[in-house]
């Protein structure tokens, strides 16, 4: 049977390939907030209601939907770049690829010795396809702010694959996870600044460049 949360996974891998598809980093930015708020609302569904569910919740949605898009909004503003002009792979290549990989990700889930309970949920397929989309994105950008938007959503790919183990952990390694998000975009940020002032450009191929004197 279908779950709402199930609906959730679906709109998630969607989401998945508008980022794919995109050159423009201002949407992609949306997109991937829009995908941590969607992730940030799961949570909820999965257990009983308490006010340390709502304040965990409400975080992980502060977390991934706002300040962290809102981070990368402000250094495309300082890097005054718009568009990935020129990905090492080209975008329908792109999206073919994310296409295979996402149906790889249910077949290879089905392969899985998964718990009776889980075998008919979409959280581990959808874990894998968001975790091959970020790899994606990492390794077939220029734009070291498209790396950073990469990296978010490999890290929403391993969230997918942890709701599975709430019973099991505690939602604080989740927050963990999130503080040590947070301080690497924010060294990404640093990083990014300084190779927009001393190359006039955030492609990151041009440090190929770079010699040992």
């Amino acid at each position: 049977m279908i779950t709402f949360a199930d609906q959730l996974l679906v709109l998630v891998m969607l989401i998945n390939f508008i980022m794919l598809g995109t050159s423009r980093l201002a949407f992609a930015i949306r997109a991937v907030a829009v995908q941590g708020v969607v992730l940030g609302i799961i949570p909820g569904l999965l257990h009983q209601f308490s006010g340390h569910l709502l304040m965990i919740t409400a975080s992980i949605i502060l977390a991934k939907g706002v300040v962290i898009p809102w981070m990368i909004n402000d250094a495309v503003r300082k890097a005054q770049i718009r568009r990935e002009v020129e990905p090492f792979i080209d975008y329908v290549p792109t999206l073919l690829l994310g296409a295979v990989f996402t149906a790889l990700a249910f077949v290879f889930a089905q392969r899985l010795p998964l718990a009776p309970e889980h075998r008919e949920l979409l959280f581990v397929p959808a874990s894998i396809a968001t975790l091959m989309t970020g790899f994606l994105i990492l390794t077939t950008r220029r734009k070291a702010i498209s790396q950073v938007i990469g990296y978010l959503v490999l890290e929403n790919g391993i969230f997918i694959f942890g709701l599975l183990l709430t019973d099991a952990m505690p939602f604080m390694v989740e927050a963990g996870a999130l503080l040590d998000l947070l301080v690497g975009i924010f060294v990404m940020g640093i990083v990014i600044n300084h190779i927009n002032r001393e190359f006039s450009s955030v492609d990151t191929s041009r440090l190929q460049a770079l010699r040992e004197e």
